[in-house]
């Protein structure tokens, strides 16, 4: 069977594109170092009909299917397990640039375009791909779409699902949606797709995406912060909304460990008034005037903030070379994180609102329970997304602390969430990683009406099994 299978995928996609042998981690691990799997062979398909083709073998065969763009996954989501018997459908092939419509401000895509691609190709067109993740040189479409992911810019543009209009899916039984669209109105029934994006490949390939593009900002101007507390991170957000309105694109906030680990371990970049403030805000600010009229607005922004206190200190940036240097700082925090050692990862959402108190509350109660535990928050606190996460004490083996730390410390940091009203996964998705733990606190309606469209869609159960919903029902 499985010679056969090879045989069948050989013909379909040229034997040069099918890998069973030699190093395969490249599409065995993932990229955070938590899972290395085998997989039966990987397939790399050039077009959406070798995808449906390839499908439609597996499907007869009964071999399940692992989709995997540019495989940066941060929860296990986009490699095979142990078992030797999936196939890795990896989608790079799939690159092209379909189309790009200036005046209806849209852009197809294949989903293994690498998002940087994406997005230079619409400032070529003098236009504005605003999805911006620190893995864009790498992440794919495909994925971006299949996770749902956020990124910095989420506060004024919205997540992956909002800047798609249409889609192009391989379902379970190899046919082909042809769902690409470029209309903002389409209400002829449900919306299929909103159920592809964010189900993790567990439904159906994604092929390609048409997505929206925006007008150029006259100006991107970045202004950094120090600020005396959560607290006054939320203060200084309120009036940023306040002053820049819809010109408030990013509002990251960073903890004084997390700034400190990137001066440790990337000493040629320059952190900021780190060292004097227990939290520092980056914010971004796209103005539709010109650059004098949004400097004037973050003067006036800055001026009301250390007047009222929720600031201590800030600078702006001379230029957009300064501007993406800071902005650089912010998106090397996971980088010089791995660089400290494995660390446990979580990716909440709360109401912004809610996260001082979420903060001060966790943050005692992890002080209190898992002694020299070291926090390393920050994230997008415009949109209520924090990547609360606990690095290892020093002198202690990372690997060690996370075999005997890592479901206790989740169990502590996922009841606080719940207690303050947030989720348990804001943008990586729930992957493997927390497939088992889902059902927890996920509401027991939505679960049963998730594994209802799972099993109407995949019956076979082929589609990354053991990704989002557990592969057994929980207790």
């Amino acid at each position: 069977m499985t010679s056969a299978l090879l045989s069948q995928l050989q013909s379909i996609v040229g034997p040069t594109h099918v890998l069973s042998s030699g190093d395969l981690s490249a599409y065995e691990r993932d990229w955070r170092g938590r899972m290395q799997g085998k997989a039966l062979c990987i397939v790399k398909p050039g077009t959406t009909d070798q995808v449906a083709e390839v499908v439609k073998a597996c499907a007869s065969a009964n071999v399940a299917i692992v989709p995997q763009g540019g495989n940066t996954s941060m929860v296990v989501g986009a490699v095979p397990d142990t078992s030797g018997t999936q196939v890795v459908l990896n989608l790079q092939r799939l690159n092209r640039i379909r189309a790009l419509d200036k005046v209806n401000l849209t852009l197809t895509a294949e989903a293994g375009c690498v998002l940087h691609h994406v997005q230079q190709a619409a400032t070529e067109a003098g236009l504005l791909f605003p999805l911006s993740l620190a893995s864009e040189g790498s992440c794919t479409i495909g994925g971006n779409l299949g996770s749902n992911a956020g990124g910095t810019q989420v506060l004024r543009y919205g997540n992956a699902r909002d800047l798609c209009l249409g889609l192009e899916v391989v379902t379970p039984q190899g046919e082909v949606w042809h769902g690409l669209s470029g209309l903002r109105k389409d209400n002829t029934g449900y919306d299929l797709r909103d159920l592809f994006i964010g189900s993790e490949g567990t439904l159906g390939i994604i092929t390609a995406a048409t997505l929206k593009l925006y007008p150029q900002p006259a100006a991107e101007l970045t202004a950094w912060a120090a600020v005396p507390s959560m607290q006054a991170a939320v203060q200084l957000l309120g009036l940023a909304q306040q002053h820049l309105g819809a010109g408030l694109t990013g509002f990251e906030v960073m903890g004084q460990f997390a700034l400190q680990l990137v001066h440790t371990h990337f000493p040629a970049l320059h952190v900021p008034l780190w060292e004097t403030s227990p939290y520092c805000v980056l914010l971004s600010h796209s103005d539709t005037e010109s650059e004098a009229h949004g400097n004037a607005q973050l003067e006036r922004l800055l001026e009301a903030a250390l007047s009222e206190g929720c600031a201590s200190d800030a600078v702006v940036a001379s230029s957009l070379a300064q501007g993406r240097q800071l902005w650089q700082v912010r998106e090397s925090i996971s980088s010089a994180q791995a660089a400290e050692g494995l660390n446990i990862k979580h990716d909440i959402s709360l109401p912004v609102s809610a996260i001082p108190d979420f903060v001060a509350h966790t943050d005692a109660l992890l002080a209190q329970e898992i002694t020299g535990a070291r926090l390393v928050n920050f994230g997008h606190l415009g949109d209520g997304n924090l990547h609360y996460n606990v690095q290892c004490p020093v002198g202690t083996d990372a690997a060690v602390f996370l075999a005997n730390q890592e479901h206790r410390i989740n169990t502590l940091v996922y009841e606080a969430v719940m207690k303050f009203g947030g989720s348990i996964s804001a943008e990586h998705g729930v992957g493997s990683l927390k497939a088992d733990t889902l059902y927890l606190y996920k509401d027991p309606v939505a679960l049963q009406l998730m594994r209802s469209i799972k099993q109407a869609l995949d019956p076979q159960n082929l589609m990354n099994p053991g990704r989002v919903l557990a592969k057994k029902n929980p207790p």
